[in-house]
């Protein structure tokens, strides 16, 4: 059975903005390695539209941006949206029961899935399928934004808490 992990960057008052704060070079070494170890992910349309900027190579790239996207592209990629037609490579549009076709996933794949978007987090909490969250707290305070917990939030565990480089800390979290 796959486990499914939503993690983000976010400010100090809980938002994320991928414009506004970048990881430092020991958190992109993290995610390069978190890349190459998941099973694949599950996008909300937004941020797939976002991510699919590491589906083309680009020039001016640095060695560690090139293994990023490298790893993405070999990842299984589903996408949640009822307004996408299409989607890129290795990747699935899930564009009618997303519930049900995630259950399945989760039951049918072995690993780890991420799962990116807010609001596609907030309704897989919502059914309980979000086995753990990944809240990567950078010292930025941005006042506004995009919450990462775009609705109530679940009752959360803390199972751990990890510096990763010298800017930011990992918390996880488990639903109670």
């Amino acid at each position: 059975m796959a486990k499914l992990i939503f993690g983000m960057n976010v400010s100090l008052d809980g938002y994320v903005d991928h414009d506004a704060f970048a990881p430092d070079p020991a958190l992109f070494r993290h995610f390069i390695e978190q890349a190459h170890s998941l099973t694949g992910s599950i996008y909300g349309r937004r941020l797939y539209e976002v991510m699919r900027y590491w589906d083309d190579d680009h020039p001016e790239w640095t060695p560690d941006l090139k293994e990023f996207a490298e790893a993405w592209r070999r990842q299984k990629k589903w996408v949640v949206s009822r307004t996408l037609k299409s989607v890129g490579p290795n990747a699935t549009l899930l564009a009618g029961d997303a519930e049900t076709a995630i259950r399945k996933l989760k039951d049918e794949i072995k690993g780890e899935i991420e799962v990116g978007g807010t609001v596609l987090a907030h309704s897989l909490a919502e059914t309980g399928l979000i086995d753990e969250y990944l809240l990567y707290f950078h010292p930025v305070v941005l006042g506004k934004g995009t919450p990462y917990f775009a609705g109530p939030r679940p009752p959360l565990r803390l199972v751990g808490h990890d510096p990763i480089g010298e800017k930011a800390i990992r918390l996880t979290y488990i639903p109670a």
